[in-house]
């Protein structure tokens, strides 16, 4: 699969979008292994394209695909078997971010594609040694991911958040009689241990 070119393809295929444009590490040629896929899209009609969304990147074979709840723009996380990340980004769309995550039985497995794309991008950003930013965004994860699933602290990397998250998930999965796939744990978490 050629992410550049097939990403692109898809979504310019499209008559809502009026432009594609690979931005971020993958176009400066800066990324490494697994450095995510950043696409700028802009259109006169989001909604409409929102809804359409889904459908349009089907055949990129997504293991998981939702809204990013914490982005300052709309953006629109995939993550693909590798596990490569790409995250469809709406510049035009600026948005708040959502409050903490409520956990339920309905929630947990929206929480743990969340918890996988998060943590992929963490590690990605510990890998080019953006330390300052790591820890931020430890604390944001804890504030509105992990303390909400029963997190008393929060961690001080990436290690711990994994460790963290996969107890607590484990809780909250006999708790609630409720299981989470593993096909995106197994997907990221060996390339983050």
């Amino acid at each position: 699969m050629d992410i550049a070119r097939d990403v692109a393809e898809l979504l310019t295929g499209h008559p809502l979008v009026d432009r594609v444009e690979l931005i971020g590490s993958r176009a400066g040629g800066t990324a490494h292994e697994l450095s995510d896929w950043d696409f700028l899209v802009e259109t006169g009609d989001f909604a409409s394209l929102a809804d359409d969304l889904p459908r349009l990147v089907e055949p990129l074979g997504p293991i998981a695909a939702q809204w990013d709840r914490y982005a300052d723009h709309a953006c629109y996380m995939l993550m693909l078997r590798g596990p490569v990340k790409v995250d469809l980004i709406f510049p035009g769309q600026p948005q708040s971010w959502a409050p903490p995550w409520e956990v339920s039985a309905e929630t947990l497995p929206a929480i743990d594609a969340h918890f996988w794309d998060w943590i992929l991008w963490l590690e990605q950003k510990r890998r080019n040694g953006r330390d300052e930013l790591v820890r931020k965004s430890l604390g944001d994860m804890f504030r509105l991911l992990l303390a909400p699933m029963g997190a008393q602290e929060g961690p001080a990397s990436v290690d711990e958040a994994l460790e963290l998250y996969i107890d607590l998930r484990e809780q909250l999965e006999r708790r609630l009689g409720v299981e989470v796939p593993r096909e995106l744990e197994a997907e990221v978490a060996p390339v983050v241990r």
